[in-house]
């Protein structure tokens, strides 16, 4: 099992920027990828970024543009990178891995964190 701890979330005004961070550690070894998304009460959980252990990324139409995922492999994080920040995008942010391409493919988390809130408000 892996544990992921996200952070980076807070307050911001509309179009600013935040960078959040998901710490992972326990058995990383082998996952296909690692994703983010986010969900607002009453509504489904979207997935907007993902990218692969080669370093593939695909984003929802939602937020390409504005956000850009990467990754640290030494330091086994994963970061949203987010500007042009909208009031729309106020969620709690989670951050998932992907065990195979068939997870990453249809964005089936395996192991998830606890969700970093972010809230854009003037």
């Amino acid at each position: 099992q892996v544990q992921l701890v996200e952070s980076g979330g807070g307050l911001v005004q509309p179009g600013g920027s935040l960078r959040l961070s998901c710490a992972a550690s326990g058995s990383i070894f082998g996952i296909y990828g690692m994703g983010w998304h986010r969900q607002t009460p009453g509504k489904q959980r979207e997935s907007i970024a993902a990218i692969t252990s080669g370093g593939t990324t695909t984003y929802a139409d939602s937020v390409k543009g504005r956000f850009t995922i990467s990754r640290d492999a030494a330091k086994n994080t994963v970061y949203l990178q987010m500007n042009s920040l909208k009031p729309e995008d106020t969620a709690v942010y989670y951050c998932s891995t992907y065990r195979t391409y068939i997870d990453y493919l249809t964005r089936r988390g395996e192991s998830w964190g606890q969700g970093t809130q972010v809230t854009v408000s003037s």
